[in-house]
């Protein structure tokens, strides 16, 4: 059987929960800032180097906005965020980690907010 190959090599792939409650202001949730972030990530030019997925439920429901980052060394998942400066900061991330063509450190200020998604 012949193995399936992609061309397009990318470092990384943010994935953002949209679904059932993330996101959900008519339900109490903090509010995520999808339009500006997709506008700067086809401004910056990312998406060859720093995917961006906007996704339907991710889970777990009980934590609010969560967002999964995706890189070799396997999934990284983060829950609760509320500031959108934290988003700004993915977002900052992405850019610096394109630039340098390697993955940063992840931003500091999103550390508190990671969480083991399979126990």
């Amino acid at each position: 059987m012949e193995q399936v190959v992609t061309k397009r090599r990318v470092l990384g792939q943010i994935m953002i929960c949209n679904g059932c409650c993330c996101g959900r202001t008519e339900k109490g949730r903090p509010g995520i800032p999808l339009d500006r972030l997709k506008s700067r990530w086809k401004e910056e030019k990312l998406l060859k180097s720093i995917q961006l997925t906007v996704t339907g439920c991710l889970g777990p429901c009980d934590i609010a906005n969560v967002v999964s980052i995706q890189t070799p060394d396997g999934p990284a998942w983060f829950g609760g965020i509320k500031e959108e400066s934290l988003y700004d900061e993915l977002l900052e991330w992405a850019i610096a980690s394109r630039d340098q063509d390697k993955l940063l450190e992840l931003p500091a200020n999103l550390l508190p907010y990671r969480f083991e998604r399979f126990q």
